[in-house]
């Protein structure tokens, strides 16, 4: 079970060139600086995007020479930075919508699931509210259970938490590693915030550039400090520990010495 990825994409002044073997489970994060190509690589993997390349998903091919699955059949979540919920609905509306969309896929849209994935996310007080009078970290609570209730086998999360204030990053931070505990699907989860990434990765891919540096299963515990600065140049920064083996694949913990110098 994995996920394989191999994307080239040319904008002018940029250009993004991955080759990318990820877990077909866990959180796999994906972290650089603003600008490195963190967004357009979910853009590729969602359709959004289509430039030269191949995915394939679990055994499932998406994208290769002869194959492009539109959008609206690849069978995935996807959060955006805004939580984009439907203003004149409740959340039950919205909810609603999810399994809607899955139906029109193809997808069984069991309505048996949606119980759990309200409880699992805390929205059970919340399905008669507006958006307008939810917190943002209900909102992208809601806006995670809706694309959970579209029977997605790949959920992408880009930068869910970048327009929340500190207080609500801390409100939500909890549900989401409930849910990392609960999803049964892989999760590709973007961010440039070091705390987000110690907290729910499994996996880390490092991008700078258009371009994927290494990638590493992620050994825990690990401090945020090794890696305060998300905008330094080279990722590098964050300490990164391989044996001299490693080359793509291996796993990666916060040097001590780094640590040391950076708390």
């Amino acid at each position: 079970m994995s996920i394989a990825a191999t994307f080239r994409l040319d904008y002018p002044g940029f250009t993004l060139d991955v080759d990318l073997d990820l877990p077909g489970s866990g959180v796999t994060a994906v972290f650089g600086q603003s600008g490195c190509g963190k967004t357009t690589l979910l853009r590729c993997i969602a359709g959004l995007e289509r430039g030269a390349g191949r995915l394939e998903v679990n055994g499932e091919t998406w994208q290769d020479d002869g194959t492009f699955l539109p959008t609206h059949r690849r069978p995935l979540g996807y959060v955006f930075q805004d939580a984009r919920l439907f203003a004149h609905l409740t959340v039950s509306g919205n909810l609603d919508y999810g399994m809607r969309r899955a139906f029109r896929r193809g997808t069984s849209a069991d309505s048996s699931r949606r119980a759990p994935i309200i409880d699992l996310l805390g929205l059970g007080p919340l399905l008669e509210r507006l958006p307008e009078r939810l917190s943002g970290g209900e909102q992208q609570r809601v806006a995670i259970a809706r694309a959970l209730l579209t029977a997605p086998r790949l959920l992408l999360l880009d930068e869910p938490l970048a327009a929340l204030d500190h207080a609500r990053k801390r409100e939500i931070l909890p549900w989401l590693e409930r849910l990392k505990d609960e999803l049964e699907i892989p999760v590709i989860y973007v961010s440039h915030a070091a705390d987000e990434v110690a907290r729910l990765a499994d996996h880390l891919v490092v991008m700078e550039g258009g371009r994927n540096l290494a990638q590493a299963r992620w050994r825990k515990p690990w401090r945020a400090s090794t890696c305060r600065s998300a905008s330094a140049r080279t990722p590098a920064r964050c300490s990164p520990r391989r044996s001299p083996s490693a080359t793509r694949s291996g796993t990666w913990r916060a040097s001590s010495s780094t640590a040391a110098s950076s708390g």
